[in-house]
């Protein structure tokens, strides 16, 4: 049964990939009056949650920033909570993945994950490796000027690639998203307006929504919410309005 709010989406202007800033884990745990990683394993819920109504919305990518290369700062004891959720997730979570078609992927510096954490994201990722109906890709170790870099590294190791044959289009064929389409909306939880080095080649064009909700809170409505907010807008890519309705009659 559809949810009030569902009735007012247009299924013909869904957007394809939705990128998530998972905000406020910590905030939640502190109006709460627990610790932190109370929060953290509260955010696992809302995970579970949106990927089940992306794939129910016929989402093809949502990709979520679930640790940062900064997060290892951290005190030890809270990575090392969340590399467990983590580890749990992916362990619970890989059949029912695969079952629901949903396939598996993971962007960032992934060597720098523990060995036994690392193991598990391979595994799970062979096990889903022909879904196609929604790729979930997650960030972790990621950084958006990491990312840039390792590419830049990569192309002077190619050897191959004379400065002259670098365009955008093939720049992108080196960062860890080559296999997605850019994002068409960014969602960031807990009212904060900015980045955090994340995906920042990627969201040149992409719509951002920001909410108040603190990411324990996050939910279908939540994500609905958001997208019929995107399905008000006019994207324009750069260009004026009127150069975006040529665009659009093409």
């Amino acid at each position: 049964m559809k949810g009030k709010t569902e009735t007012y989406l247009d299924k013909s202007k869904i957007p394809q990939h939705i990128v998530i800033i998972m905000d406020g884990n910590g905030r939640w745990a502190k109006r709460k009056g627990t610790d932190r990683i109370s929060g953290h394993k509260e955010g696992m819920k809302s995970v579970k949650a949106v990927v089940k109504a992306a794939s129910e919305l016929e989402i093809k990518f949502i990709t979520l920033f679930a640790f940062s290369a900064q997060n290892w700062q951290r005190p030890k004891i809270e990575v090392d909570a969340l590399m467990e959720l983590l580890k749990e997730y992916l362990k619970k979570e890989g059949k029912k993945l695969a079952e629901n078609d949903i396939k598996l992927n993971a962007i960032g510096r992934l060597s720098e994950l523990p060995g036994d954490v690392y193991n598990v994201l391979t595994e799970t990722i062979n096990i889903t490796r022909h879904c196609k109906s929604l790729t979930l890709t997650l960030a972790l170790s990621y950084g958006g000027r990491e990312e840039i870099v390792d590419a830049i590294r990569e192309i002077i190791s190619n050897g191959n690639i004379s400065p002259h044959e670098i365009d955008e289009i093939s720049f992108s064929k080196f960062l860890y998203t080559a296999d997605l389409i850019e994002p068409d909306l960014l969602i960031r939880t807990s009212g904060e307006l900015r980045l955090s080095n994340f995906l920042l080649w990627q969201l040149a064009y992409t719509e951002i929504y920001v909410t108040k909700t603190l990411w324990p809170d996050f939910r279908k409505r939540h994500l609905i919410k958001a997208i019929i907010n995107y399905q008000k807008r006019e994207r324009r890519f750069g260009l004026t309005s009127d150069q975006t309705g040529k665009r659009d009659a093409r």
